[in-house]
């Protein structure tokens, strides 16, 4: 370490005494140009007088500009630009002490041609020794391999394209560009070419012994990475990514570290999340949040995005022990300053959920916990309505006796003209909260599709399937779902609960209907090989409760705009208070015969729309033939 410090201090006092060598030089070039290279003997001594002064007030103004450091590697324009500012003060400074100090009658030509001089000097220097660098990087590199094309010759593509240039160890050899925009064609950046466009990736390729090819457009659609996955594909060629400009701001590593596999959320175009951040700390920080279902997968990110706001504690409210406890791990190592509290309880809990509140008295409390999986809530009626209903009753209403402020049902889209036993228990859940509205607890809920790679979800699945050699299975060839990412998804939860003044859903922006089909063939793609040849795809038709399309709201609900353009509210006529108590009472009452029939008339009752699958009509029909209990 001492070393290393005494090797600094002298490569400082080496650049340093190199600057005033630079300027020293410049002077003297000033008066032999002037002079027409014979300098007076009348002015040899202003000539002395400069070459010691003048070196010395312009290092100090270059001092005081921030240039005694980082000139050597990464100069740039701006840099440049940094550099003429500073010598035009240098100059200015160096001009006024003259005046003051040296009789009249110096030339005042020198203090412009000094100038000119000066200035070509010190970023001839810095340019030299960048461009030795990348010299010496070049030739180092073995051209055999890690042969590259960078797709995309925008801001992210030339600035992945210097970086990569300037690290001749990574695996990495940019041999040229390519760009859908004609215009570019043919040019030439941080000396490497645009070779073509897209549609010409196969024989480019070919041509230049390409390995891999690293895409470069944050900004692509998932048609567009999809399309580029698709060639690269035939091309036989590897491909990679970087992530969106916003996140590699966030990020304090290299451009070139954060190059990544592309993702399934990569072909879905999902452009990033931009928060109002002030509101959501404003809201968050220093208070304690409560996250009930906290270990599940919209739960955990939602605690993961909630530590980035400075709340004094946040609650994990979960029944499963294994996962609480591997949430709890991994804040103790990525959130070291934020204090988690596992609370292990089930919300069908009463007497635990109280427990809880009286000891944190949390100030907000987002309800994640559920029972989520479509066909084995049809399989298991009683529970759904137990854990679904029931448990955001207890929550809910234990979040008004405890005087909390804001309560957030995390719902669905499968609420909407529900098909299935899930989809009518949330959507009751709903109607429940927004009956509570007349309250000092602000109940909002929000609601949005599937989540890509949550527990059990259909990507997760696929891969599984893809690993195993296939078949991958897909229900029908119609089949379209909504999807989201899971940081995306928490991240505009939280922009949601800091709109809602009580009584809305709101909506997330889902973006366009993906075909499970085509998402099938991209994971395989994705995964190096070909659909329908080295991984079939089969169909077993649709399971119970499921239908084709999703939808995000009801055509009665009125839209409310909102300051996010990606959240959108919805209204309609809430339930009485007195009204959504008796039906959940019924509810309470067919549950605890256990009798289906009962359980689909009160649901039916609650939600016009609703409409029973074939699974659980015939069940509920044996039970009314059965009479009460008789299932």
């Amino acid at each position: 370490m001492q070393r290393q410090s005494t090797l600094y201090r002298l490569r400082h006092l080496l650049l340093w005494i190199g600057q005033f060598v630079v300027c020293a030089v410049s002077v003297f070039w000033a008066f032999q140009l002037r002079f027409d290279y014979y300098v007076p003997p009348a002015y040899k001594r202003e000539l002395y007088f400069a070459m010691l002064v003048w070196p010395v007030v312009k290092l100090a103004v270059f001092f005081a500009f921030g240039l005694s450091s980082g000139w050597w590697r990464y100069v740039s324009l701006p840099d440049l630009m940094r550099l003429t500012v500073a010598n035009l003060a240098a100059t200015t400074a160096v001009t006024m002490i003259t005046l003051f100090t040296r009789p009249a009658g110096f030339p005042r030509t020198i203090y412009l041609i000094d100038f000119l001089i000066c200035l070509g000097l010190t970023s001839a220097v810095r340019i030299s020794r960048r461009v030795m660098l990348e010299l010496a990087a070049s030739l180092s590199r073995d051209r055999s391999t890690g042969r590259t094309l960078i797709y995309g010759a925008g801001d992210a593509g030339v600035a992945l394209l210097r970086e990569l240039r300037s690290n001749p160890a990574g695996p990495y050899h940019p041999v040229g560009l390519l760009d859908d925009n004609p215009s570019k064609l043919g040019a030439t950046i941080q000396g490497v070419t645009v070779l073509g466009t897209g549609q010409q990736l196969g024989e480019l390729a070919k041509k230049h012994n390409i390995e891999t090819v690293l895409v470069s457009i944050p900004s692509a659609s998932g048609q567009q990475m999809t399309s580029i996955l698709q060639q690269c594909h035939v091309a036989g060629v590897a491909f990679k990514t970087i992530p969106s400009l916003s996140r590699m701001l966030e990020g304090n590593e290299n451009l070139a570290s954060q190059i990544r596999s592309v993702a399934v959320e990569d072909l879905l175009g999902r452009s990033p999340v931009s928060l109002d951040t002030r509101r959501i700390e404003e809201k968050i920080a220093g208070q304690t949040v409560m996250v009930t279902g906290a270990a599940g997968s919209i739960g955990s990110e939602l605690c993961r995005q909630i530590a980035r706001f400075h709340p004094a504690v946040i609650v994990a409210f979960e029944s499963s022990e294994t996962g609480l406890f591997h949430l709890q791990n991994e804040f103790r190592k990525t959130f070291p300053d934020v204090k988690l509290h596992a609370a292990i309880g089930s919300v069908q809990n009463i007497r635990r959920i109280d427990e809880v509140l009286r000891e944190h008295s949390p100030a907000m409390i987002f309800h994640a916990a559920a029972y989520k999986h479509v066909p084995m809530m049809e399989a298991h009626m009683f529970e759904a309505v137990e854990n679904n209903i029931f448990g955001t009753w207890n929550v809910a209403t234990a979040a008004g006796r405890f005087g909390v402020g804001d309560f957030v049902l995390i719902s669905t889209d499968k609420a909407v003209r529900p098909t299935n036993i899930m989809g009518a228990t949330k959507r009751f859940s709903e109607l429940l909260i927004l009956a509570l509205g007349d309250s000092a607890t602000k109940f909002v809920a929000v609601r949005f599709g599937n989540v890509l790679g949550s527990n059990g979800s259909v990507v997760p699945t696929f891969k599984q399937q893809i690993l195993a050699g296939g078949p991958v299975t897909v229900t029908h060839p119609e089949m379209q779902r909504y999807f989201m990412t899971i940081p995306e998804a928490s991240q505009l939860v939280l922009q949601a609960f800091t709109m809602g003044r009580g009584g809305e859903v709101f909506v997330l922006d889902m973006g366009d209907p993906v075909k499970i089909v085509d998402l099938a063939r991209n994971l395989i793609l994705l995964s190096g090989l070909r659909p329908d040849t080295d991984i079939q795809i089969e169909f077993t038709g649709m399971r119970p409760g499921e239908k084709l399309y999703e939808e995000l709201s009801h055509l009665e609900e009125g839209t409310v705009a909102t300051p996010h353009h990606k959240v959108r509210a919805f209204t309609a006529q809430a339930n009485q208070l007195p009204d959504m108590r008796r039906l959940l009472e019924d509810l309470r009452r067919a549950h605890d015969v256990r009798d289906p029939y009962r359980v689909v008339l009160t649901l039916k009752e609650a939600i016009p729309d609703y409409t029973p699958s074939e699974y659980v009509l015939p069940k509920a029909k044996v039970a009314y033939d059965s009479g009460p209990g008789g299932s």
